[in-house]
């Protein structure tokens, strides 16, 4: 044999940048996890800001700023660094999302939800950027705006998913509460969406509903601020019920801690409504009350995630069933 034919074959430059990729979920991907979350939530608070300054055709064009500028020009106003600036950070949001889908495309296999979780993250972000140039093209009509919002809401949702599946096990997932748990926390999180969208429309009937070039939607913003407030209470008596109830679920699965979660968040909540609708809708407390709103979403996640354990047995949930409606057929 001769040497050349002993030689072993170097690897092809895709394959060493294939090899460096992480084979096993380590701390880099636990950090990019969370970091995904906090643009998710922390664009919201930008984007916010751009439509209670009015700042929303800050940037007349997109992508470009104006015709001919990718940035804002020395004619334009502080408008169009708001505007500029929420842009910009999309570009972060971007580089993040490829790098969280860069650290799990190796284990794709053994963890496809991790793959799917982060390509949707990243289609999303994308899908966004698509629909913020439209609502800019169009002068901000307030249906596409509220569609805007319930898109990050969607993104940092799966956000929140992704860190606990990140931290979760591999392989099937089962349901480690009882029946009555699950369909109450499924029932609190429809209350969260109700709540959420119905929000959405009241800022769209509101004093903040963008650019002064931008029609409002039309809606009563005195009659929407009370039906707001209807689903809001009805979830706050949901998430106390959830709250005494996670105390009989098992330990290993946290409950209390996300539930708790969840109730700080919805009583924070409430006391920036009752604020801003005492004084006026001043802009500060509408942008904290828009970014409690996504959190509030996460919190939420993070319980109706934690429903499931990969290492739980069917027999734990069962049992649990049985105690709690005796007689009754458990699921499977």
């Amino acid at each position: 044999m001769s040497a050349q034919e002993s030689a072993p074959t170097r690897p092809s430059l895709p394959q060493r940048l294939w090899s460096r990729l992480p084979a096993t979920i380590g701390r880099g991907t636990r950090v990019l996890a969370w970091l995904v979350l906090i643009s998710n939530v922390v664009i919201v608070g930008t984007g916010g800001l751009v439509r209670l300054t009015g700042s929303g055709m800050g940037c007349p064009n997109w992508p470009y700023c104006t015709e001919g500028s990718l940035v804002p020009t020395a004619e334009l106003s502080w408008h169009s660094l708001i505007e500029f600036g929420n842009r910009t950070l999309t570009g972060v949001l971007i580089v993040i999302a490829a790098l969280a889908f860069l650290s799990v495309v190796r284990l794709r296999a053994e963890r496809p939800e991790l793959f799917a979780l982060t390509l949707a993250n990243g289609l999303g972000i994308i899908l966004q950027a698509i629909v913020g140039g439209v609502i800019v093209w169009l002068h901000l009509p307030p249906s596409l705006v509220g569609i805007h919002f319930v898109i990050s809401a969607a993104l940092v949702a799966n956000a929140a998913a992704y860190i606990c599946r990140v931290y979760g096990g591999a392989g099937p997932r089962r349901r480690a509460v009882s029946r009555g748990f699950a369909i109450l926390t499924h029932v609190t999180s429809a209350a969260v969406a109700v709540t959420v969208l119905i929000g959405i429309l009241l800022t769209g009937a509101g004093p903040h509903a963008g650019d002064d070039a931008a029609a409002r939607n039309g809606l009563d913003p005195v009659l929407w601020q009370h039906l707001h407030a209807w689903p809001a209470y009805v979830l706050f008596a949901l998430t106390l019920v959830l709250f005494a109830a996670s105390w009989r679920t098992p330990p290993a699965l946290r409950l209390r801690l996300w539930t708790g979660l969840l109730l700080a968040v919805e009583l924070v909540q409430i006391g920036v409504g009752l604020w801003q609708a005492r004084t006026g809708l001043p802009i500060v407390l509408v942008n904290i009350h828009m970014v409690l709103a996504v959190s509030l979403v996460a919190a939420m996640t993070a319980v109706v995630m934690h429903l499931k354990t990969a290492d739980a047995s069917t027999e734990a949930a069962e049992a649990s069933d049985a105690a709690v409606t005796p007689g009754s057929v458990p699921a499977r």
